[in-house]
């Protein structure tokens, strides 16, 4: 999964609460007759598009309850302090004047302009539109009156289903739907798209960002994770009581949260929709944090006759790098300082320098030393060197997968002829499987790894019992349509690429358990996908793998928090050889994603047992 971090680098210019309108489009419909006099539930209407749309109108009456005087979306928002009686039409619309709005808080005002729908990421994206005023006239009929009051947001008020199925005849989209808030989640917000909106006493479901913004749960018990999260445990049981925050104000005084911590108190702004994470509160008064006391886990030790491996993806690691000494504790401390770990998205040596260097000896061998100096044994490693840019992920940065392994341990068995274009195989050596190069890299000419890192193949002994171990990194979410989407249930365009890696992955297994079905297999990495997943159901094929994490409670299943959801990506498979002496014990390691202070967004994963 690409980075929350990169993925804004590409979209924002400005490292501040990110606005609605970051990268945007405005759909330019047909437009119908001039209208004189609307109010804004008329504007809104009952369906995600303004019966207005394209149409200029004139005197619409409402009470400035926000500005944004920042960003690429500046403006107001207005309220009707006079509702209709149809829960379906909000009373609220953002008024965008592309610079800092000459009104404030408390003004009522009259606006003409043209309605417009506002879809921010572009068409392409798949997101719902906002209704905006644009282009507008203004004029203050008077100043200081008070505020509509907020709607509030609690878990009586959000329905638990999620979304109405999308009109097949309309590609699925659901923007032509009438909207019924009492029955689905996306209704309700979008029947309160503009609106002033409060939420109380919320607790944190996925920390401050480095763009000031967290999301809090407004139904405290949905799905919630033993360490105060909200887990996502299929696409058919979504958590509806999600809700992003940003702020109005001060990007230095937005708090610093961590998952559990709680915002008590009242938060209360606008409700709006923007391109990461859909619905949002605005707040321009926030809760006072209180913190939860999260901790960091720690694993426990393997025994003398205990094999651990690990995954950890370290988030496009290179030598300019400040974090060094932070991974090498978590791998001492946390991880208790595995036999074997793979290590996802380890740079060349200049990082993201596009110069065809593919090298990452440095980067490895400061990773090793900083690993030693906190206490850790002297890993040895070994890795494949990418193609120049031909593996996906930052432009430059040649991100591969690498094996660290404790030699006093565990061996490496080398096999000679292993390289970015040569694909690794397996071979009967007197009943044995064994891997004709290693370390090798999984048919790196299959169209299934364009742009993508190519799975890592190694073969290893441990107290004479050889293992092996396939280090992954599959293709990432990017480009899927949100949860929030227009189109229900969203597209997750890149399942394409990832099933067809994933059945080569699986091919491979079964090549080693075809000569030999007892052999231990691991397959492990950044699956970039569910343990209930399609890319799992694959890579598991017909019992030739099974997701380790799944011997974990489903209120412990997660190594990645995204926009309030808790989620497996990186997961560990284990042969059956593995799986039916039930003599394994798995670990997700809460290090990372939780905290807002996390050195990689992924956390780490250990399996240990006796080969």
């Amino acid at each position: 999964m690409p980075s929350r971090s990169s993925a804004r680098l590409a979209a924002l210019t400005v490292a501040a609460v990110c606005s609605a309108a970051a990268v945007s489009q405005i759909v330019v419909l047909p437009t119908p007759a001039h209208a004189d006099s609307v109010r804004v539930h008329d504007i809104q209407g009952t369906t995600r598009i303004s019966p207005f749309a394209g149409q200029k109108v004139a005197d619409v009456p409402g009470i400035v309850t926000a500005t944004r005087t920042y960003g690429s979306s500046r403006g107001f928002w207005l309220q009707d302090p006079s509702p209709d009686d149809n829960p379906a039409t909000s009373e609220g619309v953002f008024v965008f004047t592309g610079s800092a709005p000459k009104v404030a808080v408390g003004d009522a005002v009259t606006v003409t302009g043209t309605v417009s729908e506002y879809v921010p990421g572009g068409t392409s994206s798949g997101n719902q539109s906002v209704t905006e005023i644009t282009k507008p006239a203004v004029t203050t009929v008077s100043a200081g009156n008070p505020v509509p009051a907020p709607v509030v947001v609690d878990e009586d008020a959000v329905p638990d289903a999620y979304a109405p199925q999308g009109d097949s005849a309309a590609a699925n989209s659901i923007n032509g739907l009438t909207l019924d808030p009492s029955a689905y989640a996306l209704d309700y917000y979008e029947s309160l798209e503009g609106m002033n909106v409060q939420v109380g006493d919320a607790r944190v479901v996925t920390a401050t960002d480095p763009y000031s913004e967290l999301w809090v749960t407004v139904k405290p018990w949905e799905h919630r994770s033993r360490r105060g999260g909200t887990v996502y445990g299929s696409y058919d049981s979504q958590n509806t009581g999600r809700l992003q925050i940003q702020s109005l104000g001060a990007t230095a005084d937005f708090p610093k949260a961590d998952v559990g911590d709680t915002l008590e108190g009242t938060t209360t702004g606008p409700l709006d929709f923007n391109q990461f994470g859909g619905y949002t509160l605005v707040a321009s008064r926030l809760g006072t944090l209180r913190s939860g006391g999260l901790e960091r886990e720690t694993t426990r030790k393997q025994s003398g006759r205990e094999l651990a491996v690990a995954t950890y993806n370290v988030e496009n690691l290179d030598p300019s790098d400040a974090t060094f000494d932070q991974h090498a504790s978590a791998i001492v401390h946390n991880l208790q300082s595995p036999d074997i770990v793979s290590l996802e998205e380890i740079q060349d040596n200049n990082g993201a320098t596009d110069d065809g260097t593919v090298d990452a000896d440095r980067t490895v061998t400061k990773l090793i030393d900083a690993i030693a100096a906190a206490g850790g044994p002297t890993y040895d490693w070994r890795s494949v060197n990418p193609v120049n840019d031909q593996d996906g992920g930052e432009p430059g940065g040649n991100i591969r997968q690498v094996f660290l392994f404790n030699p006093e341990r565990v061996s490496f068995v080398d096999r000679a002829g292993g390289d970015s274009t040569t694909a690794v195989g397996v071979t009967k050596v007197h009943g044995k499987a064994q891997l004709t190069v290693s370390p090798g890299r999984i048919d790196p000419g299959n169209a299934a790894w364009n742009k993508s890192r190519k799975p890592l193949a190694g073969e290893f002994v441990f107290r004479g019992k050889t293992v092996f171990v396939i280090a992954n990194h599959l293709n990432s979410k990017g480009g899927d349509q949100g949860l929030t989407a227009q189109y229900q249930p969203p597209v997750r365009s890149s399942e394409i690429q990832r099933h067809a890696q994933a059945t080569e992955v699986n091919a491979f297994i079964k090549d080693i358990l075809s000569v030999q079905k007892n052999a231990n297999v691991i397959a492990l990495g950044d699956m970039n996908d569910f343990e209930f997943s399609g890319t799992a159901k694959i890579l598991e094929g017909d019992g030739e793998l099974w997701s380790a994490i799944k011997s974990l409670p489903k209120s412990e299943r997660y190594s990645y928090d995204y926009q309030g959801n808790q989620q497996v990506l990186d997961q560990i498979l284990i042969s059956p050889a593995i799986r039916r002496g039930c003599d394994f014990d798995y670990d997700s390691v809460h290090v990372n994603a939780e905290f807002h202070d996390q050195i990689s967004d992924h956390d780490p994963q250990v399996l240990r047992f006796r080969p």
